[in-house]
């Protein structure tokens, strides 16, 4: 006892404080509440982009990418296996909070897994269940065949006006203070220039051609069509394929060395190019109005099922751009993720509504997002409940939650449907 004790001690001395909190949470929450309800909305977890020599990210290199394990776009081996360990977490936590027994087998109506129809999502989903409930031989809902996008999971735009374009760029445009789009690229100056040196862009076939060279076209544009995602042209995005490829490629190369083509880069400089796909994300998704027309259909679907009577634990699998917009259109408090080169949507990430009740039968939320750690990642560390992933709760404006850290499910319901109605304005 007095070891166990000690041990407990020590791993709350290492632990962040977010997660510190987490683990007494745990402790203290089974004498006051009952676990009734999960919902998460994930991210796909690693994929292969699009990266062969004539590809517009094969050109931005005289190097090679990486071999991936899987086709462009999909879902590769190492993601499934960090996947699975994912859903064997999750496993074990609803299985010690009492919201099933091991190795159950749920009713159809308990458990519900429904995957955007891309490869890598339905994949992703069907490797959490494995992991999840590796005996019931959960099905994977989607849509379509794969490789077409489910329009619940497509962030575009299914209401365009003038007055919503101009209201748009107002608030994508403040997120560079005085000098708008301009200011944006200006704050990732050091991300962009340290990106230039990792792929050697001045020797890419890019560069060499009359393409690009650097990343300075600062006057990046945005388009916005009906029923289409928003886009962009300029420096932001085209750092923005680089920047992705070199974080899909940085989890999935054990050398960092190599990740890095032959650099010797440290961890703020990873950070620093993947601060690039952040802001591209923010830029795009999570302007107010943005995130409540491209994030409306799950909010929708979110809404529905944390108010479905006899649902236990509902799985969503889509992309970085659904948790960002849901994220934004929820009014989610703007953060920074600890222990992620990744600071807002790390791959595999998961946005995790929980439904507690008390004894008297009143009904309560806790909204977190789970993810594993840059080092989780890259050393496909083994989860549990004594190694459990990051938990990084997260906060809502103009709401207040209790000293356990839940909000009321009336408040949640109520911010719902005040996305809901955001959306409903819209002209």
């Amino acid at each position: 006892m007095k070891n166990t004790k000690f041990s407990l001690l020590v791993l709350m001395l290492l632990l962040p404080s977010f997660m510190m909190a987490q683990l007494q949470r745990s402790e203290t929450f089974k004498s006051k509440y009952q676990l009734k309800e999960v919902v998460i909305l994930s991210r796909h977890n690693i994929r292969a982009p699009l990266s062969d020599d004539g590809s517009a990210l094969g050109r931005l290199t005289p190097h090679h990418w990486t071999n991936w394990s899987s086709g462009s776009s999909e879902l590769t081996s190492r993601g499934g296996v960090l996947e699975t360990m994912m859903g064997q977490f999750f496993r074990k936590w609803t299985v010690s909070e009492g919201l099933f027994k091991e190795n159950t087998v749920p009713t159809t109506s308990e458990v519900f897994f429904y995957a955007n129809s891309m490869q890598r999502t339905i994949a992703t989903a069907q490797y959490f269940s494995s992991g999840f409930m590796p005996i019931a031989n959960i099905d994977i809902n989607h849509r379509y065949t794969a490789s077409k996008m489910d329009p619940v999971f497509t962030p575009r735009l299914t209401k365009l006006s003038d007055a919503f374009k101009k209201e748009a760029m107002k608030q994508i445009n403040a997120m560079g203070g005085k000098k708008g789009i301009v200011g944006i690229n200006e704050q990732l100056k050091e991300s962009y220039d340290i990106t230039v040196k990792v792929l050697d862009l001045k020797e890419s076939p890019a560069c060499k051609s009359g393409e690009v060279c650097a990343f300075d076209d600062y006057n990046t544009q945005i388009i916005f069509k009906l029923f289409d995602e928003p886009r962009m042209k300029g420096a932001l995005k085209q750092a923005n394929s680089a920047s992705d490829a070199f974080i899909l490629q940085y989890y999935e190369e054990p050398d960092a060395k190599k990740a890095a083509f032959g650099h010797d880069i440290t961890l703020d400089d990873w950070t620093k190019i993947a601060k690039i796909k952040d802001v591209y994300g923010d830029v795009l998704f999570t302007a107010p109005i943005v995130a409540a027309n491209v994030a409306h259909p799950l909010i929708q679907y979110i809404f529905d099922e944390l108010n479905s009577e006899g649902r236990k634990f509902t799985f969503l699998c889509g992309h970085d751009s659904n948790i960002a917009s849901v994220d934004a259109a929820l009014g989610v408090e703007d953060y920074e993720l600890p222990n992620s080169i990744e600071k807002k949507t790390p791959i595999g990430s998961k946005l995790v509504f929980e439904k507690w009740v008390d004894a008297a039968g009143k009904e309560y939320i806790g909204m977190n997002l789970v993810y594993q750690s840059t080092d989780q990642l890259r050393n496909i560390t083994m989860l549990n409940l004594q190694n459990p992933p990051m938990i990084f709760p997260l906060k809502l404006k103009g709401l207040t939650a209790n000293a356990d850290g839940l909000y009321t499910f009336e408040d949640i319901n109520a911010r719902f449907t005040e996305a809901l109605n955001a959306y409903d304005a819209i002209k």
